[in-house]
């Protein structure tokens, strides 16, 4: 697990307090989980008070960004104009778009419609119409400290069962939220989502999920959605995951376009919904920094 420090030392948390006043009964609580035969999140994915005061300032050009482009989006706009209005709102603001040149993704957001599951580059020939469904999906680095999260948006006269699936997917997430308790398992929120969209009759994407976040874009855990209660690693305090669910209509299966090798398609053509928010794990139940 990790190495424990003398009781007078000072917490590796970086407090200044001695540890004995700090982490140390948290520490127990975790090796005794461990101990148990459970997963468990090393130091170094549990977040420092100052370093969520700094993510926090990250979330908060994030959410401005996604509610610029909920004033703005429209039918017969381009993706790329998403894209333009993402990087120039964020770097107004002081930030820079996580996703540019991420891994060699070249723009500055994600904007994914109908059987896009995710990851779909924005394009000037690509055109948002009448009835779609639109995921765009912001990320931000500010200061060095990173945000994600992402919303839908129905566009004019959108199908009532794709409408549906839009609002259930958020129902997912919000279904997920409630299960996010300190010395929870991330398989209770997994299960509360896979649940509630199998109750709708709707499908799961079984390779794509959520992941920690905060001081880099992408860290541990990954956060699946086809996971089992008091399964999957312990959710303990100063934790920072997202919960993204990807909610088919049709079948769970997916495929990554051969070309562009980012874009990924539900296999079966049916529409696909994704909502994105970023949660910290507190002593008495989550924070929900970004939406």
């Amino acid at each position: 697990m990790f190495k424990k420090l003398g009781r007078n030392d000072e917490c590796w948390c970086g407090s200044g307090i001695k540890y004995k006043k700090c982490h140390e009964v948290f520490d127990d609580k975790l090796a005794k989980l461990e101990r148990e035969g459970h997963i468990i999140p090393s130091h170094d994915i549990i977040k420092t008070p100052k370093q969520i005061e700094k993510i926090k300032e990250s979330c908060k050009i994030n959410i401005a960004v996604l509610d610029y482009i909920a004033e703005n989006i429209k039918a017969g706009m381009t993706t790329e104009e998403i894209d333009r209005m993402v990087y120039e709102k964020t770097t107004e603001m002081g930030g820079i778009p996580a996703p540019l040149d991420y891994e060699g993704y070249p723009k500055s957001v994600c904007v994914s419609i109908n059987d896009i599951v995710c990851h779909g580059i924005p394009s000037e020939e690509e055109v948002i119409q009448d009835g779609d469904i639109v995921n765009v999906d912001c990320s931000t680095i500010y200061n060095g400290y990173f945000s994600d999260s992402s919303r839908m948006f129905c566009i004019g006269n959108v199908d009532p069962e794709m409408k549906k699936l839009v609002d259930v997917t958020k129902e997912c997430v919000e279904k997920g939220l409630e299960q996010v308790k300190p010395w929870g398992f991330l398989g209770d929120m997994g299960q509360a989502v896979n649940d509630h969209a199998k109750a709708n009759g709707f499908s799961v994407v079984r390779e794509i999920g959520g992941h920690g976040v905060g001081l880099e874009f992408h860290e541990e855990p990954f956060v699946s959605y086809v996971t089992r209660k008091g399964t999957e690693m312990v959710m303990a305090p100063g934790m920072i995951f997202t919960i993204e669910p990807m909610i088919n209509m049709g079948k769970a299966d997916v495929y990554v376009d051969d070309e562009d090798d980012w874009t990924v398609f539900t296999a079966d053509g049916s529409p696909s919904a994704q909502w994105e928010i970023m949660v910290l794990v507190t002593e008495d139940g989550y924070e929900v920094l970004c939406y």
